[in-house]
C-alpha cells in the first residue's frame, strides 16, 4: 500500500471508513459511442440507484440527450426526467489569452 492514498474501503489505523462519494450516480458524457453511456445508465439502474445524474459540457451535451432518450424509450420506459440543468461554466483559454464560455447539462433521470 502507497503511503497517503487509500484504496476504495481501505482505512488508515485510527481514522474512519471513507464515506461513498456523492458521484455515485453520474455519468459523465465524453468522447465515446452512445451506447457506452446508455450501458452505464442501465448498469447503474440495476444496481438500485434510483436516480443517475448524466453531466456533459460543450459537444457532448447532444449525446447525454440522446443517452438520456434512449435509456427512456427503448430500455426502461418507466423513466421520468427529474430535472434538467442548463449552464455555463468559464473556462481559461490554453493561450492564457482569456476564458471561453463552455456550455453544461445535467439531466437526472429518475425511477
Amino acid at each position: 500500500m502507497v503511503l497517503g492514498h487509500r484504496g476504495e474501503g481501505e482505512t488508515l489505523e485510527g481514522t474512519e471508513p471513507t464515506e461513498k462519494p456523492e458521484r455515485d450516480n453520474v455519468v459523465f458524457i465524453g468522447k465515446k459511442p452512445t451506447m457506452s453511456y446508455v450501458l452505464a445508465c442501465m448498469t447503474l439502474f440495476q444496481q438500485g440507484i434510483n436516480e443517475v445524474t448524466l453531466k456533459a459540457r460543450g459537444r457532448a451535451i447532444n449525446t447525454a440527450v440522446d443517452v438520456a432518450e434512449i435509456v427512456r424509450h427503448r430500455f426502461m420506459t418507466n423513466l421520468q426526467v427529474k430535472n434538467i440543468t442548463i449552464g455555463t461554466d468559464i473556462v481559461p483559454r490554453l493561450e492564457g489569452q482569456g476564458q471561453s464560455n463552455v456550455s453544461t447539462i445535467e439531466i437526472t433521470l429518475a425511477k
